[in-house]
């Protein structure tokens, strides 16, 4: 178990190693620095999630692989709370980062474990930090960061048995509209929304705190937009059937679903 003394050590480091980053207008992170006690911590961690890595990589099943992870994301989580303050604007200031494979990694495990946890509020800052400062994935992956936060969590929603908060996935579009990845990659995302938005209007509660303003047909023809989208991205998304049982949604609750205008 990391004692109280050592972690806060490790997020006072990471936000000064990040602090030390000159500022960049490119959007780009700065190389990680070869020398400091900064980078001396910095390196020991890594090594130790290395190990991890190969010790993680050793295990057949994916399905297997969450739980360790969500057991080992605690050695590195003060590190990239660390990294996160140095990026976040203050007083003024721009934040500013260093291209941090801890960092990285612990996006791509919160991700992969944020339907066991149920929770990606982690994964989502470190994307926010990740965008904003330009990070790139490990070079064992081809997809920038931007693709892999939009497909990689509309894929857990379009998994069998995968579900996703509308408000993870409403975040997750934000953050990533205006980043480059193949169509087909905002296509699963569109579709993943669209699901959410039909399930939200399945479920809608007209009673409850946040019920939405517009209600129920409101939620159906944001479900139809979005499927419609998918469908212009990419063709063979799969949304054909979605976008007929929607329009039909809609028409049962008495509003138009736009056939007359195409």
């Amino acid at each position: 178990m990391t004692s109280l003394a050592r972690r806060t050590r490790e997020k006072k480091l990471a936000a000064m190693l990040g602090a030390s980053a000159p500022g960049s207008a490119s959007g780009v992170a700065a190389p990680m620095p070869t020398e400091g006690k900064e980078v001396s911590e910095y390196n020991n961690l890594l090594a130790s999630l290395h190990n991890d890595l190969r010790e993680i990589g050793d295990i057949q099943s994916i399905e297997a692989r969450n739980p360790v992870k969500v057991k080992k994301m605690a050695t590195y989580s003060d590190w990239v709370d660390g990294a996160i303050a140095a990026g976040q604007d203050q007083d003024g200031k721009p934040g500013t980062a260093v291209q941090d494979e801890i960092v990285v990694t612990m996006l791509i495990w919160a991700i992969d474990v944020g339907a066991e946890v149920g929770n990606y509020d982690m994964a989502l800052e470190i994307a926010e930090h990740c965008l904003k400062h330009g990070l790139t994935l490990p070079e064992r992956y081809s997809r920038t960061v931007g693709c892999f936060v939009a497909e990689q969590i509309a894929e857990h929603t379009l998994a069998e048995g995968g579900q996703v908060p509308l408000e993870v996935l409403v975040q997750a579009d934000t953050l990533t509209e205006k980043a480059d990845m193949p169509d087909q990659a905002r296509a699963k995302l569109m579709k993943a929304l669209g699901r959410a938005y039909v399930e939200a209007a399945e479920n809608f509660d007209a009673e409850a705190d946040n019920a939405v303003a517009g209600g129920k047909p409101a939620l159906a023809t944001a479900a139809l937009n979005h499927f419609k989208r998918a469908l212009a991205l990419n063709s063979k998304s799969g949304v054909k059937t979605n976008i007929r049982d929607t329009e039909k949604m809609i028409r049962d609750l008495g509003g138009s679903d736009g056939q007359e205008n195409e």
